[in-house]
């Protein structure tokens, strides 16, 4: 998703996520956009010296974006278990605003790959249904996350599908996601 279409005034090439794609001579290799109620999700395709990945971009209605990461490998992974969660979902029956969770949660996996942890949660609020997709990294890096609406979950895992069969889940090399942006973590101990 080029920083123009997300809705972002700044081109692409002058901010510091512009920087470190020329840098590391990254490339988009396909794009796919989905519209799910009030939010728009990015689904890229990109290559660098490391190899392939999944950028995953959730645009809400007031412009927030929210990003994660996602090996080849990984991503089939994550796809899998959307296909589970929307069994879940769909074995539910319909939203009781008076009887809802105490913490949400409806379902929860959690997926662990190089130095990474995704979180999975299917919730409920008094809003709707939604799975929860969490990225942390081990050393102590930021926490991303999105948030997919339980409808659009299967939209979204054939969206997904069709890119992985298009590029193949191999990682294309030695793809460790920290790398592709260490430059914007900076751990200082004592």
């Amino acid at each position: 998703m080029s920083d123009r279409e997300s809705g972002d005034d700044q081109p692409q090439a002058q901010s510091m996520f512009g920087q470190q794609q020329q840098q590391q001579g990254e490339q988009e290799l396909a794009t796919k956009m989905l519209q799910i109620q009030s939010k728009r999700f990015y689904l890229d395709v990109k290559q660098n010296r490391r190899g392939r990945f999944i950028k995953v971009a959730e645009v809400g209605s007031g412009g927030k974006k929210s990003r994660l990461l996602l090996s080849m490998s990984t991503a089939a992974e994550f796809r899998d278990h959307l296909t589970k969660f929307s069994e879940h979902y769909a074995s539910l029956g319909p939203p009781n605003p008076d009887n809802l969770p105490e913490d949400g949660k409806l379902k929860s996996e959690m997926m662990v790959k190089d130095n990474r942890r995704y979180y999975l949660d299917l919730k409920e609020n008094s809003r709707g249904r939604f799975l929860r997709v969490s990225q942390t990294i081990a050393r102590g890096g930021p926490r991303s996350q999105i948030a997919i609406p339980a409808q659009g979950m299967i939209e979204f895992r054939d969206a997904l599908t069709d890119l992985l069969e298009e590029f193949g889940t191999d990682d294309g090399g030695n793809v460790c996601l920290s790398d592709i942006f260490s430059c914007f973590f900076l751990a200082v101990v004592n």
